[in-house]
């Protein structure tokens, strides 16, 4: 089986927008909050996987790598089972680029896709922080948990913004490659490694840091350092950077390629007839 080539893969993916850009309301929020539950339990089991790493700064490194390795399931799950999130749809701006769907249904979506992300990873970070998984360890899990939280509000704008253009990047080109690729085994490869890279590197997915927060005031209650008010502080400039990382970087600029190319093209016909 082969794998679609850019073009192919453009074409697919504003098709797609266009079909997602019309679905209901009801349908769009279920799929989304499912989504957002995939992502968190994936958070939820990326944490259980190496917070023993994560508890020491040196090493840290290890840690990430391991958390890696478990978090892809999360977009695996929203991609092969068929769920909507914030993410991967910022690609549907192929589709406005592409004068197939108008800005303001592409803004509809995002609008409902992030409601319901939002509402699903909260879900599964209150049960997860009642479930009395956290004490794992002698309780280290809770404490890495508590300081992968902190560390998230910590983050200034400047830092917070840029890591997750990095990570929509990685994200958006993930989806990208997966909607090119024929087989169940293509697209869960082609979703694994950029997820892992980025969990890798440390940058910042604002559907995962609905779950990576909020679990964290769960379990602590909010406090001076760890509250609503920072968690809203760190998801605004991720939710941006994310934003411009998917809509930019990735999907704007497959745009700009293609869809120029195949407009010159056009136009050579036309001086030719």
């Amino acid at each position: 089986m082969t794998h679609l080539k850019p073009k192919e893969i453009l074409n697919g993916t504003i098709n797609s927008a266009a079909e997602k850009a019309q679905g209901s309301f009801r349908k769009l929020l279920i799929l989304s909050i499912l989504a957002g539950a995939f992502i968190a339990l994936a958070g939820a089991g990326a944490n259980m996987a190496g917070f023993y790493f994560l508890a020491e700064p040196e090493t840290t490194g290890i840690g990430k790598m391991i958390s890696g390795l478990i978090f892809p399931a999360g977009l695996m799950m929203v991609v092969l089972a068929g769920a909507e999130l914030f993410t991967g749809n910022n690609l549907m701006i192929t589709a406005v680029f592409a004068k197939r769907i108008r800005v303001r249904d592409m803004l509809r979506n995002w609008v409902i896709v992030y409601l319901g992300n939002l509402i699903g990873s909260l879900l599964i970070a209150y049960l997860v922080a009642k479930s009395g998984l956290l004490f794992s360890g002698d309780g280290l899990l809770g404490q890495v948990t508590l300081d992968i939280a902190a560390s998230k509000v910590s983050l200034t704008f400047e830092q917070a913004f840029i890591r997750g253009i990095l990570c929509n990047f990685l994200v958006c080109i993930a989806v990208w490659m997966a909607s090119g690729a024929s087989s169940t085994g293509g697209k869960a490869v082609s979703l694994y490694f950029p997820i892992w890279l980025f969990v890798a590197a440390g940058f910042e997915h604002s559907i995962a840091n609905m779950f990576f927060i909020p679990v964290g005031i769960f379990l602590e209650g909010a406090s001076q350092t760890l509250n609503w008010g920072g968690f809203i502080g760190n998801l605004l400039p991720v939710t941006l950077g994310n934003m411009v990382g998917g809509c930019l970087l990735a999907g704007g600029a497959y745009s700009l390629v293609f869809l120029e190319k195949e407009k010159k093209g056009t136009d050579a016909s036309r001086l030719a007839g």
